[in-house]
C-alpha cells in the first residue's frame, strides 16, 4: 500500500494536478483552476475589444444622422432653385447647424459666406452621398467585426462556464468517492 500511494503522488505531481504546479498571476492554482482563469482573461480580453468598436460605430450612426439631415437641408435647397425660372443666378443657404456639420465632417471648408449657388448645392449633394455610402460601407465592415467579437466573447464565456462546471463536477465525484 504504501508503494502505491508514493506512485499515486508522483503520478500527480507529474500530470500537474497539485496546487502548486501551476502559477496564474504568481498565484499557485492546478491545472483546472488554471484553464479556468485562462479562458475568462480570453473573455474579458474579448470583451475590451467590443467596447470601442461599439464606441466607433456609435459615432459613427450619429455622424450619419447628421449626414442624412444636411442631404435633406441640400435636397429642399436643391428644389428651390429647381422652382426658379432664374436657376444659377439665384443663392441659397442652409441652416446653421447643417454648415456645422459639413464642417465638421469635411474639415478644410469654410463656409464663412454661408450662400450656395445651384452648382455648388448639387456638387455638396453629391459629396454628402458619397460620404454616407462610404460610412455606411465602413458600418457594415465593423458590424461583421462587431458580431465576430461577440460571437468568440461568447464563446469564451461559455467555455469558461463549461470548464467550472466540470472542474465542479469532477471535484464532486472525488469527494463523494472518499
Amino acid at each position: 500500500m504504501g508503494a502505491i500511494g508514493s506512485t499515486q503522488v508522483g503520478l500527480s505531481m507529474n500530470w500537474g494536478v497539485n496546487g502548486v504546479d501551476y502559477a496564474y498571476n504568481s498565484t499557485p492554482c492546478d491545472f483546472q483552476d488554471l484553464l479556468v482563469s485562462i479562458s475568462i482573461k480570453r473573455a474579458t480580453s474579448v470583451e475590451g475589444e467590443v467596447k470601442p468598436l461599439a464606441t466607433r460605430i456609435s459615432n459613427r450612426n450619429e455622424t450619419l444622422e447628421n449626414l442624412g439631415n444636411v442631404l435633406s437641408d441640400l435636397t429642399k435647397l436643391q428644389a428651390m432653385f429647381d422652382t426658379e425660372a432664374e436657376g444659377d443666378a439665384r443663392e441659397g443657404t442652409l441652416k446653421q447647424s447643417s454648415y456645422a456639420i459639413l464642417e465638421e465632417v469635411f474639415v478644410s471648408l469654410d463656409f464663412s459666406d454661408r450662400h450656395m449657388t445651384k452648382y455648388e448645392v448639387e456638387e455638396w449633394l453629391q459629396k454628402v452621398k458619397s460620404k454616407i455610402d462610404a460610412l455606411n460601407n465602413e458600418a457594415e465592415q465593423d458590424m461583421s467585426r462587431l458580431e465576430a467579437l461577440v460571437d468568440r466573447r461568447d464563446e469564451a464565456f461559455s467555455t469558461a462556464s463549461d470548464l467550472m462546471s466540470k472542474v465542479s463536477d469532477t471535484r464532486g465525484t472525488l469527494i463523494s468517492n472518499l
